[in-house]
C-alpha cells in the first residue's frame, strides 16, 4: 500500500446561533426529523457532509437557557451550577437549506432514557434553543479509490448526508445497522441494511463485506466499542491504512444513548 497523503485542511469557524423549531416530522417509529430555522442562520457556515453541532436543550419549562459565549465558553459552562447548567447533546446536520436559513436534525427516540431524546419526542413548531458548531470528520485521502460508509442509526444522518454528496464516479459500499426493517430510510446510495443493534452485527457484516480492490477511505461511527473494534478490524485483518479510516464514537453502550 503506497504512502498515502493527509491534507490538513481548515474549518470553518464555529459559532452560536439561536434557532426555534420550524417543523418536526417523523421518519420511521423511532426517527424524528427537526427542523430549525432562524435569522441566526444566516451566519451559519457549511463545513462537510458529516458536520455535527452542540444542542443545548431547553430548560425544564421550556425556556431557552442560559448559554456561555466566547472562547472560553466550555469551561464557563462547566464552572455553572448542576441546576443551571444547561445540557449539551451533540447532532449532525442532515441538510442545510441557506437559502432559507434552515437546518433538518435528525434525531433517534429511545423514550425518555435521555434528555435528547425527551426533548425531540416533545418537540414542537416555535421552542426556540441554542446551538453552537459546526465540524466535520470527513475527509478521505487523495488517493482513495473507493469508500466504505458504515455506522449504526445514530450515525444514519451523517451516512445520508455523505452519499447525497458524494459524486457518481466515487464507489462506496454502504452499510448501515438499524433495529429492524421498519427503520430503514431512502438514501442517495444502495446500502445493505444490516438488522439487530448495539454493533456487533455491524461488526459482523463488516467482515463479511466483499471489497474493491485498490486504495479505500473508511468512514464508519456509531457505538464507541463497536466502532473501534470495527477499526481494529479494518486495520489489523484488512490491512487499511491508519490514514485512511475516518471513525467516531458517536455513544457508549451502558450509558445515556443520546450522542454527547
Amino acid at each position: 500500500m503506497p504512502t498515502l497523503t493527509r491534507v490538513v485542511r481548515e474549518h470553518v469557524p464555529m459559532a452560536f446561533h439561536e434557532v426555534e423549531v420550524t417543523a418536526v416530522a417523523r421518519l420511521t417509529p423511532h426517527l424524528c426529523r427537526i427542523t430549525f430555522g432562524g435569522e441566526d442562520l444566516a451566519a451559519f457556515i457549511d463545513d462537510g457532509p458529516d458536520q455535527r453541532f452542540k444542542l443545548f436543550l431547553p430548560r425544564p419549562d421550556g425556556t431557552m437557557p442560559d448559554v456561555p459565549r466566547g472562547p472560553e465558553w466550555y469551561t464557563a459552562w462547566r464552572a455553572l451550577p448542576d441546576a443551571l447548567r444547561p445540557t449539551i447533546r451533540t447532532y449532525t446536520v442532515r441538510s442545510h437549506r441557506p437559502e432559507l436559513r434552515e437546518v433538518d436534525v435528525d434525531i433517534v427516540l429511545h423514550g425518555d432514557s435521555g434528555p435528547g431524546s425527551a426533548w425531540a419526542s416533545r418537540a414542537s413548531v416555535g421552542d426556540r434553543v441554542v446551538i453552537f458548531g459546526v465540524y466535520s470528520e470527513y475527509h478521505p485521502v487523495p488517493e482513495a479509490d473507493w469508500q466504505l460508509i458504515a455506522g449504526d442509526q445514530a450515525a444514519l444522518p451523517a451516512i445520508g448526508a455523505i452519499l447525497e454528496r458524494l459524486p457518481v464516479e466515487v464507489p462506496a459500499v454502504v452499510l448501515v445497522e438499524v433495529p429492524d426493517a421498519f427503520e430503514e430510510i431512502a438514501l442517495a446510495r444502495p446500502v445493505r441494511w444490516v438488522h439487530q443493534a448495539r454493533g456487533e452485527s455491524l461488526l459482523t457484516a463488516i467482515r463479511s463485506a466483499d471489497f474493491r480492490p485498490g486504495i479505500p477511505y473508511a468512514w464508519v461511527a456509531g457505538e464507541s466499542g463497536a466502532i473501534k473494534s470495527i477499526r481494529r478490524h479494518l486495520v489489523n485483518e484488512r490491512n487499511m491504512p491508519k490514514e485512511s479510516v475516518e471513525f467516531m464514537g458517536y455513544w457508549r453502550l451502558g450509558e445515556s444513548i443520546d450522542p454527547a
